[in-house]
């Protein structure tokens, strides 16, 4: 991986190639699925409730040639993205590597010069500082868009498949929370607003602890994360910005991902077994796998 890393240079990223792919069946069918009215409530804003998955794209298993050049071709795979987090849409041969790699040809969040250091230590050394790795939550917006949601007139609940974590989330106007705000939580204190036909989430009040990545991307408890949802018939796209003037020197705007519905009604979450740390002192490698 630090050999392709080394040899990678700007103007090859740059140079990146999307591929062409004829459709599948079971894609067809998902472009047929968002070639639908977006639904609405009765207060005339579009509806986010369901179940959502899927979406993004990705590489894996790319190989620079002899020059040393990388070509990536990134593909629709018909999985959820947290299918595609756990290696399962196909053989996971080389996964943990191709999901580093893949991460570092997207927007990545650019940190003030003096603390470049901080981020590859925590990228070199991230089996062992990695939240995640330790039973911890993702945090906000590392744990991405929900699984499901669930829309009233005054609130937004987000349901997450992985650690069966829940988020509330009031769109009746109110402010910030005066108390909530100014405590450090790994969620933050998020409150939601309607800006046209998207809903635009605004998250304050977070600790320090959670990352925004795993390639060592660290934030502080000043942090401000915007979440915009947007649903165009049975698609929903999530689009999340980072702004943190403690370590950043500009906003990060992460990759927008577009989910598609689950149309069948009998859709159900399986009950995700409690985290137990078990592998942190066996562990004699740097690999994340």
């Amino acid at each position: 991986m630090r050999k392709v890393i080394a040899r990678l240079t700007a103007a090859s990223v740059v140079a990146a190639l999307v591929s062409v792919l004829p459709l599948s069946a079971q894609q067809q069918r998902q472009q047929q699925q968002q070639n639908v009215p977006t639904p609405r409530t009765a207060d005339g804003h579009p509806d986010l409730s369901g179940f959502w998955g899927g979406g993004g794209g990705g590489g894996g298993g790319d190989k620079p040639d002899e020059k040393g050049n990388l070509t990536v071709l990134f593909k629709q795979r018909p999985c959820s993205q947290q299918q595609r987090d756990l290696g399962n849409c196909e053989q996971a041969v080389n996964f943990e590597r191709d999901s580093g790699f893949d991460q570092r040809l997207e927007p990545i969040p650019i940190y003030k010069p003096e603390l470049w250091d901080r981020v590859q230590y925590l990228d070199r050394e991230g089996i062992k500082e990695d939240p995640t790795f330790h039973c911890k939550p993702a945090g906000v917006p590392r744990m991405g868009p929900p699984a499901k949601i669930v829309q009233t007139a005054t609130e937004l609940i987000f349901l997450y498949a992985q650690g069966n974590v829940f988020r509330v989330i009031p769109i009746d106007g109110r402010p910030h929370d005066p108390i909530k705000s100014q405590d450090t939580t790994w969620y933050g204190d998020a409150v939601g607003k309607w800006d046209g036909d998207t809903m635009v989430i605004d998250i304050v009040g977070f600790n320090d602890e959670s990352w925004l990545g795993w390639p060592g991307w660290f934030h502080s408890n000043n942090m401000h994360v915007i979440e915009k949802y947007t649903r165009d018939g049975n698609a929903l796209t999530w689009q999340a910005t980072v702004e943190d003037a403690d370590v950043l020197v500009q906003p990060f705007v992460m990759r927008p991902r577009t989910l598609r519905l689950n149309p069948n009604p009998k859709a159900t979450f399986i009950e995700d077994l409690p985290c137990e740390e078990r592998d942190s002192q066996h562990i004699v490698t740097h690999e994340r796998g």
